[in-house]
């Protein structure tokens, strides 16, 4: 009987799509495996890939539409929307994402979330009564004021001024005012899909963990962790709502515990919702062997990330899970607690990252293939 081997890796950022990893993958199995039943399911977790991933099994139109860029420059941002469904599927990193911004024009402190808000606007013009938000991969730690603001709602100061919706100003917030607020919103169920489980305040949170990566000097971080508290403050006398330590509220750089305030959005882990759309679980229960990987596996991976996902779904289910990553960190090791049998680094030695990038479909093919023969001799064996 032959082997069936699931595929579903994550985007490998900067390099291949989560398809385009599949298909390398695919492609170092056949070197050594040629009869072996392989399923590729490339999978997202509510970051890059997400649209990629879903429009497929929803049947969906790609909508074009132009937004302010996480700098305020203008952008064309995709999302998809289904007529019949009147579901619309955002991905908030083609409006205020990482990738849109040069690594040396990062600007945490200042780069807005406004242009989700827009996206979301144009859903609601084109009927959405459902929309699907991933919030991955953004370039932003404003606690979603900026998109709110665009929907509406209004960020005060001491003085009763309204506030840009960014990072800088969320420690001057002094009231919120919904007034103005959309109404079509109320009649709108809001699912984000999360990244991660990351609560917004704390050691674990939304500033302290994630604000480096987008550009955060130690300064930046203990101001963001500042204006984050303050904004939970006053969600909590203004609206009522407790969301400092919320699972998932610190997606998007608190982005998750503003809509779960803002518009009493479901939060979801995104690695999961986009699991159960793409029926996961039923081909890993039918497997002898799971790959997965991405662009970077370390101890982030087990909170909430695609590839983690896929290994509890393999670990669940008694089926061994590998994974390969462009990079790893001495603590990948300790995901095998979480259902990985064996990590792998796709660079076959030590490479300029920039050549690993280059590179990456062919380095993954090989890796693959190293993989499948070890799995031959295993099957050889038995």
């Amino acid at each position: 009987m032959a082997v069936k081997i699931v595929v579903a890796p994550n985007a490998f950022k900067g390099s291949l799509s989560a398809a385009q990893a599949a298909e390398a993958m695919y492609a170092g199995i056949r070197r050594v495996l040629a009869d072996a039943n392989v399923e590729l399911i490339p999978v997202a977790d509510g970051g890059d890939g997400l649209l990629a991933a879903l429009q497929g099994p929803l049947v969906a139109e790609r909508r074009i539409q132009r937004v302010s860029g996480p700098l305020g420059n203008a952008v064309d941002a995709l999302f998809l929307y289904s007529p019949s469904r009147q579901l619309a599927v955002i991905e908030m990193a083609t409006a205020a994402g990482l990738a849109l911004v040069d690594v040396d024009q990062l600007d945490v402190m200042h780069a807005s979330s406004k242009g989700v808000g827009e996206l979301i606007k144009a859903a609601l013009d084109l009927g959405a009564k459902c929309i699907v938000l991933g919030i991955g991969g953004s370039a932003t730690s404003d606690g979603g004021t900026g998109l709110a603001t665009a929907l509406g709602m209004r960020f005060l100061d001491a003085h009763g001024q309204p506030l840009a919706g960014n990072g800088a100003n969320l420690q001057h917030i002094c009231h919120i005012d919904g007034s103005a607020l959309d109404r079509r919103l109320t009649a709108t169920r809001l699912e984000v899909a999360c990244d991660v489980d990351n609560p917004m305040l704390g050691n674990l949170g939304a500033a302290r963990v994630y604000a480096p990566q987008k550009g955060a000097t130690p300064d930046d971080v203990s101001a963001l962790e500042r204006g984050l508290t303050n904004l939970a403050a006053v969600i909590q006398r203004d609206l009522g709502q407790q969301v400092g330590n919320l699972p998932g509220g610190g997606a998007a750089g608190g982005m998750g515990a503003g809509l779960k305030a803002f518009f009493d959005a479901q939060l979801q882990p995104g690695a999961q919702l986009v699991l159960e759309l793409l029926q996961v679980e039923t081909a890993i229960a039918a497997a002898d062997l799971v790959l997965t990987g991405e662009g970077r596996l370390d101890y982030q991976t087990g909170f909430g990330k695609a590839p983690g996902a896929v290994a509890a779904l393999a670990c669940k289910h008694a089926v061994p899970c590998i994974a390969i990553a462009g990079m790893l960190d001495d603590s990948v090791y300790r995901l095998h607690d979480s259902g990985f049998s064996a990590v792998f680094s796709l660079c076959p030695g030590p490479v300029p990252l920039q050549q690993a990038i280059d590179h990456a479909a062919q380095y993954l093919l090989l890796a693959t293939e190293q993989i499948m023969r070890c799995l031959q001799v295993s099957l050889h064996r038995s």
